[in-house]
């Protein structure tokens, strides 16, 4: 991951320093999260301290995964800039140093490194495929393994870079017309998981409060004619502080599943809607007390009454 950052960092230094970090950040908001509420300290470090490492890792996937995506939409110009290079006459060398462009970002320095490989006597399809190696993307590694296979099979190089563009070109707008096509699943799920769920969760855990608190104040005489009442009232053992746990650790099991979902049907990875999930948390949270207070400051004097 710190090479497909492009991170100039050892890796067993990073790995000290983030768990170092994570340890003491851990201790940090375990104590004060124990001052506010009644938690076991060492269960509070373990899940902060695990949490803290996965979320430096999911940071660092992210990020890769990012840089990828920024690649392959500008890989069919960078593709299509280095076939009309050699076409105009240039060596395999200039051809790429003169196609990293400003406008490829990060992308623009890996461009001049190949170009810069194949200068100083580096094979043309090692120095393509060690590309690859710095960049997580399964459709450059598939385009230069295609390039360099025909190449060696005989291929002129300037027809192979221009067809590669222009199928890579086709098959982006292929993507986007499926985008654009699960675009209302998307909106669904994610008004389902962010909108629908915390209000009905947030009525109903008002509704059980209020029927505890009825029932908790109904007294039926002990008389004959009490016991031939054809219904009967017992203690209720379901308890609103059980069923406002319940409902947090439901609605935040559903917005990570569901984010995996989203990012599933919209990107067609799961891990793409990682993203979406302290969103959804934080949403769905948010929402389902705002609704809880506002429907006990409108009906708290009804049921008063």
């Amino acid at each position: 991951m710190l090479l497909y950052n492009n991170i100039p960092t050892d890796l067993d230094r990073y790995l000290g320093m983030i768990t170092i970090v994570s340890f003491f950040l851990a201790v940090l908001i375990s104590l004060l999260v124990r001052i506010f509420l009644s938690f076991n300290v060492f269960l509070l470090f373990a899940g902060c301290f695990l949490i803290i490492l996965s979320s430096v890792y999911t940071y660092l996937v992210l990020t890769a995964d990012a840089r990828a995506k920024f690649v392959d939409e500008v890989l069919p110009d960078a593709l299509q800039l280095m076939s009309a290079n050699l076409r105009a006459g240039m060596t395999i060398d200039k051809a790429l140093l003169l196609a990293a462009r400003p406008e490829f970002g990060q992308f623009k320095d890996d461009i001049n490194e190949v170009g810069k490989e194949i200068a100083t006597g580096k094979e043309f399809s090692e120095a393509l495929l060690g590309m690859t190696k710095k960049i997580r993307s399964e459709k450059l590694s598939k385009t230069f393994q295609l390039i360099v296979t025909g190449v060696e099979a005989g291929g002129e190089l300037a027809d192979l870079l221009e067809h590669s563009a222009s199928n890579l070109r086709q098959q982006r707008l292929v993507a986007e017309r499926v985008r654009s096509s699960v675009l209302v699943y998307v909106i669904f799920i994610f008004s389902a998981i962010g909108f629908g769920a915390p209000m009905l969760f947030g009525l109903s855990s008002f509704l059980i409060k209020v029927i505890t608190d009825i029932f908790a104040k109904i007294e039926i005489p002990v008389t004959d004619i009490g016991r031939k009442l054809p219904i009967t009232f017992t203690k209720i053992t379901l308890t609103p502080e059980f069923v406002n746990t319940y409902t947090i650790i439901s609605m935040i099991v559903t917005s990570i599943m569901g984010s995996l979902i989203l990012g599933l049907i919209s990107k067609g990875r799961e891990k793409e809607g990682l993203k979406f999930i302290p969103i959804l948390i934080v949403m769905t949270l948010v929402l389902f007390f705002l609704v809880r207070f506002l429907i006990g400051k409108l009906l708290s004097g009804l049921f008063q009454i």
